[in-house]
C-alpha cells in the first residue's frame, strides 16, 4: 500500500493566509508570520508552488467538516459524548459524525483513536483530485514546447556554438556567464505559434500560462524544471507581482532625494560637492569611488573583506562580510572624507544602493549631507559614471577586486588625478584640487587674522 506520508503541520486556512500575504507583497519570512507557521515551512510552500499562487478558496464548502469542527469532535469524543449529541451540537447529521469517526480515525494504533490533526490530514489527502496536465498525455505537444523552449544555436554550417551550461541543481538561475545559448522562444510565442503551425489540429493548443506553470510548479508535470533556465529571465520560481512593484529604497528619505540638494551643486562653481558609487567585481568584491564635481578630483576607497568571509556561512540579516555593508561603508567613507576641510565636504550624491543606508550616521559623524539620485538615472551622477568607466581600464569587469590592497588602489587614484583634463583647460584634477585647498587655507588664515 502506498504511504500517504506524514500529516501536514498546517491546514487550508494557514495556506490561504500565507498566499494572501505573498499576494500583498510580503516576503516569505513575513508571510510565515502572518500564516502562523515556521519560516522553513513557508519557504517549502513557496518553492513547491514555484511562486505560483494556488488560489485556494478561503473556506471549505459547508457540506464538508472544517478543521475547527473536527477539533470539537475530538474534544467531545474524549469526554465520552455520544454521536447523536455531537451531531446535535454541530448541527450535523448523526451519520456524518459516525462516518467521520470511522473513516478519519487513526489507523496506526491498536484502537481507533480520533485526533483532529490526523482526521484533517486524512480528509485533505482524500479530497485531492489532481488533474493530469495536458502535456503529460500529449507527447507531440510536449515535444514541440520543449524544442521551442530550448534548441541549440547553430552556425550556417550546422555547428553548435555557445558555452556549456551548468549542471541543474534545482535552484534559481545560475551565474549569467554560465548560461548556455539557446533559441529560447517565450511561452507566449510558443502558444501563439501553435495556431499557425497546426491550424487544423485543435489538440495542439495550450496557453502560455499552462507552460509557465508546467515549468514552475512541482508535480504539474510535462516539462523539466531546468527548462526554466531557457526563459529570458532564467528564473526557476515566479516572482509575485506585488513584489516586483516594491521599491527597495526605504533608506531614501524625503530629505535625501535629489531635488532637496542645494541648487549651487548644478553649476559646479563651488567646490566640495561629491558624487559616489561602487564598482563591483567577482566574489562580491568592491571599491568605492568618489569624485569632486568642480575639480574632478577622484578618491578610491579600499573595501577589504571582513574577517570570516568565505569561512562563516552567510546568514540572512547577518554581518556583511563582503566589505561593503552599511556600517562598514559608513566607516570607510568617513575615514576618507574627514581629513578634508569642512568647506570641501558640502554634499555627497550617491546611487540608490543599500550600501549607504547608514547615511544618517555618516552625516552625523562628518557633517556631510547625503543625497540620492533618482532611480535608473545615472546621468545625475555623470562625473562618477565617467570615472567608473575610466577605472575599468584598471579593474576590468569579471575580475576579483579584493586582490588589490589600499596602497595599490591609492596609486591608481593618483594616476587618474594626474591625467590632464580638457574640461579643466588641460590641467590635472590634482592641480585644480590643490588650488581649492590653498584657497580654503587662505580664507581660514584671513578669518583668524
Amino acid at each position: 500500500m502506498f504511504s500517504p506520508g506524514r500529516p501536514s503541520i498546517a491546514w487550508r486556512q494557514d495556506r490561504v493566509r500565507f498566499w494572501e500575504a505573498i499576494a500583498a507583497g510580503a516576503k516569505t519570512r513575513e508571510a510565515a508570520v502572518a500564516a502562523g507557521v515556521s519560516e522553513p515551512v513557508a519557504h517549502r510552500w513557496f518553492k513547491h508552488a514555484g511562486g505560483v499562487n494556488p488560489r485556494l478558496a478561503p473556506t471549505t464548502s459547508g457540506r464538508y467538516l472544517s478543521s475547527a469542527e473536527r477539533e470539537d469532535i475530538a474534544l467531545w469524543r474524549a469526554q465520552q459524548v455520544g454521536v447523536r449529541d455531537i451531531a446535535k451540537r454541530l448541527g450535523r447529521s448523526p451519520s456524518t459524525i459516525s462516518r467521520e469517526l470511522r473513516r478519519n480515525a487513526s489507523t496506526r494504533t491498536y484502537r481507533l483513536e480520533y485526533k483532529a490533526s490526523t482526521a484533517q490530514w486524512h480528509a485533505e489527502r482524500r479530497a485531492k483530485r489532481p488533474k493530469t496536465a495536458k502535456m503529460v498525455t500529449h507527447h507531440q505537444l510536449r515535444q514541440y514546447v520543449q524544442d521551442k523552449l530550448s534548441g541549440e544555436i547553430l552556425t550556417a554550417d550546422g555547428e553548435i556554438v555557445g558555452p556549456v551550461g551548468p549542471v541543474w541543481g534545482g535552484k534559481n538561475k545560475p551565474h549569467r556567464g554560465d548560461r548556455e545559448w539557446v533559441t529560447g522562444w517565450s511561452p507566449q510565442q510558443i502558444a501563439q505559434r501553435l495556431r499557425l503551425d497546426f491550424p487544423e489540429d485543435e489538440s495542439m493548443r495550450i496557453s502560455h500560462e499552462a507552460i509557465y506553470q508546467a515549468l514552475y510548479v512541482e508535480g504539474r508535470g510535462g516539462l523539466e524544471r531546468k527548462q526554466s533556465w531557457h526563459l529570458r529571465r532564467g528564473r526557476a520560481k515566479r516572482t509575485p507581482r506585488a513584489r516586483t512593484r516594491q521599491q527597495a529604497w526605504a533608506h531614501v528619505t524625503e530629505e535625501t532625494v535629489l531635488n532637496k540638494r542645494p541648487a549651487e551643486v548644478e553649476d559646479r562653481k563651488i567646490a566640495g560637492h561629491w558624487e559616489g558609487d561602487l564598482i563591483i567585481g567577482l566574489k562580491r568584491s568592491a571599491v568605492a569611488t568618489l569624485i569632486e564635481r568642480t575639480t574632478r578630483y577622484a578618491m578610491l576607497v579600499h573595501l577589504p573583506r571582513q574577517t570570516g568571509y568565505g569561512m562563516i556561512r552567510p546568514t540572512k540579516n547577518g554581518p556583511a562580510l563582503a566589505g561593503y555593508g552599511a556600517l562598514t561603508m559608513k566607516d570607510a567613507l568617513a575615514r576618507s572624507i574627514t581629513p578634508l576641510p569642512e568647506q570641501l565636504r558640502r554634499s555627497l550624491t550617491w546611487d540608490r544602493g543599500k550600501e549607504l543606508s547608514a547615511h544618517a550616521l555618516l552625516t552625523r559623524e562628518t557633517g556631510l549631507p547625503v543625497y540620492f539620485a533618482d532611480a535608473k538615472s545615472p546621468w545625475q551622477r555623470g562625473s562618477n559614471e565617467h570615472l567608473n568607466g575610466l577605472l575599468r581600464q584598471y579593474f576590468p569587469k569579471g575580475t576579483d577586486l579584493s586582490r588589490w590592497n589600499a596602497d595599490e588602489i591609492a596609486a591608481i587614484a593618483t594616476a587618474l588625478n594626474n591625467r590632464p583634463r580638457g574640461i579643466l583647460g588641460w590641467r590635472t584634477p590634482a592641480e585644480a584640487f590643490a588650488d581649492q585647498l590653498r584657497s580654503v587655507q587662505q580664507q581660514t588664515v584671513a578669518t583668524i587674522g
